[in-house]
């Protein structure tokens, strides 16, 4: 997927879930991200993120200490 798509759709879910107490917040974004992306879709955000993770919400960037970590093939 290209990559301002992954940010937007990131973005999205941070976005959803801002209005939560920040624990809250941080857990529920991590917790789709885990859910519902496959992951090609979370090795490309770790990528991303670790590149410097520009465009990306704060909240996604502090999510991503949580969410699911890829498993090498």
């Amino acid at each position: 997927m290209s990559p301002e798509k992954m940010i937007r759709m990131a973005n999205q879910i941070a976005t959803f879930f801002e209005s939560k107490k920040h624990d809250e917040a941080v857990a529920g974004t991590a917790a789709h991200i885990s859910d519902f992306w496959e992951p090609r879709m979370r090795k490309q955000l770790f990528d991303h993120i670790a590149s410097g993770g520009q465009g990306l919400k704060p909240l996604v960037v502090e999510a991503s200490a949580k969410i699911r970590p890829v498993q090498a093939a």
